[in-house]
């Protein structure tokens, strides 16, 4: 499998999407990855997230290994520079560098838009991505405690890590 520096970040196409597709609802089956627990049709994904900050990662063989997208948090204009988003790796490509070159990635595209904080919500016991988003220079802000019920997780009450990264270049 590849490592970062096998690897390129690319834009994501409609071409992709069976594969973003079959990583996302793989990432749900672990059950750590959202409250979602079936992935999308690629209509729904695709009508829900900015056309121009959705990034692949691939291999040399042009293989998807990973994703990043994001959608706005509200359509006030007060947060018109405001996402949340996504990032989920396949498994056999964990560890090797392709979440942080997605995420370094979507930094670089929405800072060039004008977007000055990306946020996003984390279970407490996802430490990979917790380590992710913390190395990518996000901070927890705090947990929403007993945010929302886990249909994945026998209908379980969870909580979630709220995480942000404010842009230290859009002022």
């Amino acid at each position: 499998m590849a490592d970062a520096q096998h690897l390129a970040i690319r834009p994501m196409t409609a071409g992709d999407a069976a594969a973003v597709l079959a990583i996302y609802q793989a990432g749900l089956d672990a059950g750590d990855a959202s409250f979602e627990v079936t992935a999308p049709s690629w209509e729904a994904f695709d009508a829900a997230r900015l056309p121009a900050h959705r990034l692949v990662a691939v291999d040399a063989g042009g293989t998807v290994l990973g994703w990043v997208a994001v959608s706005p948090v509200s359509t006030r204009q007060v947060y018109a520079g405001v996402v949340e988003h996504s990032v989920y790796v396949d498994a056999a490509a964990r560890g090797r560098g392709a979440g942080r070159a997605l995420l370094d990635a979507l930094i670089h595209s929405t800072e060039a838009a004008g977007i000055w904080t990306i946020q996003s919500g984390v279970f407490p016991e996802n430490a990979a991505s917790r380590a992710l988003h913390r190395a990518a220079g996000f901070r927890e802000v705090g947990i929403r405690e007993r945010i929302g019920r886990h249909a994945g997780h026998g209908n379980q009450w969870r909580d979630v890590i709220f995480v942000e990264r404010r842009s230290p270049i859009v002022r």
